[in-house]
């Protein structure tokens, strides 16, 4: 398992990172007034909850213990959210918190697909699951800029 160590700390991070983005967007499918953008959330929701499966299985692979829990920061951040929300109440609330989380993950997996020591098993498996990352990214950044423009 030693050889393993370096590829299960970066695959515990992203799966910590993972958890913290389903949550978001389970919680935000649940703070959003907007069917539309419910649904949406729920969709990548459930993609990053593959992903977190997919982490965590190849963890286990590996010999590790794969991490089933968010961060502490993260339930902060939904608290402030929750907390931002009420004071608020729209949805471009909701959708500018999507979008700054969406940057912080796309930026974890960047920085782990960038690691000249991960396993290339390790590396395919990240790709695979940055594609959900990317995608949700880029539609949250793509609402947020829609939104903003719409009320100019």
């Amino acid at each position: 398992m030693a050889g393993n160590d370096h590829d299960i700390t970066i695959l515990n991070t992203l799966t910590t990172t993972t958890i913290d983005s389903a949550n978001g967007f389970e919680r935000s499918a649940e703070n959003v007034d907007s069917p539309r953008f419910k649904s949406m959330f729920e969709e990548f929701g459930r993609e990053r909850r593959e992903a977190v499966g997919r982490l965590q299985e190849r963890v286990r692979q590996l010999g590790g213990t794969p991490s089933d829990d968010g961060s502490l920061k993260a339930d902060l951040h939904r608290r402030w959210e929750d907390m931002r929300k009420a004071i608020s109440g729209d949805d471009k609330a909701v959708i500018d918190e999507v979008e700054r989380g969406e940057d912080y993950i796309k930026e974890k997996y960047e920085t782990a697909l960038r690691d000249d020591e991960l396993s290339p098993e390790t590396r395919s498996l990240i790709q695979e699951c940055f594609v959900s990352v990317r995608r949700g990214h880029d539609r949250a950044s793509e609402l947020k800029h829609g939104m903003e423009a719409a009320s100019a």
